[in-house]
C-alpha cells in the first residue's frame, strides 16, 4: 500500500493483478487497484475531478482526466472515508499511476490539488 497526505486529505492505494481478465499473449495485462481517500482536515470537502498518469514499461504514457471518480462525486466531512476500486489496463506486465484529485473545500469554496501516490502495478508472475 502506498499513502500521502495533503491538506489533511490522506490517500491510499493497493493493487492487485487480474489474471483471469489478462491475455499475456496478446500483451493485455488487467490490473485493479482500491483507493481510500480519507479526510482528516477540519473541514468538509467535496471531490470534483481526478487526473491521472499510466505509464507502461515500455515507455508509453497515457493521460486521463475526468469528474469524480467511478461516476461520484464524493463529499467527506471530517473523519469520513470514501472507497473505491477501478481498474486500468497495460499492453506491459509491469506499469505505474500516479496523478491528483482536485477537491473543494466547502468552507471557502478554496480548490487545491490532493496528490494520488505513485503506485506499481506488476503481474504476480514478473515477481517469482
Amino acid at each position: 500500500m502506498v499513502t500521502s497526505v495533503t491538506e489533511g486529505v490522506k490517500v491510499c492505494v493497493i493493487t492487485e493483478y487480474q489474471p483471469e481478465y489478462s491475455n499475456p499473449a496478446q500483451s493485455h495485462f488487467v490490473f485493479t487497484y482500491k483507493v481510500s481517500i480519507e479526510n482528516r482536515s477540519e473541514h468538509t470537502v467535496k471531490l470534483l475531478r481526478r487526473h491521472w498518469f499510466i505509464y507502461d514499461s515500455d515507455g508509453i504514457i497515457r493521460e486521463v482526466e475526468g469528474e469524480g471518480v467511478v461516476g461520484k462525486q464524493p463529499t467527506l466531512e471530517p473523519g469520513e472515508i470514501h472507497e473505491y476500486v477501478s481498474g486500468c489496463n497495460l499492453k506491459t506486465s509491469i506499469g505505474k499511476m500516479n496523478g491528483t484529485y482536485l477537491v473543494e473545500r466547502l468552507f471557502d469554496g478554496r480548490q487545491f490539488k490532493v496528490k494520488i501516490p505513485e503506485f506499481v502495478m506488476i503481474a504476480n508472475f514478473r515477481l517469482n
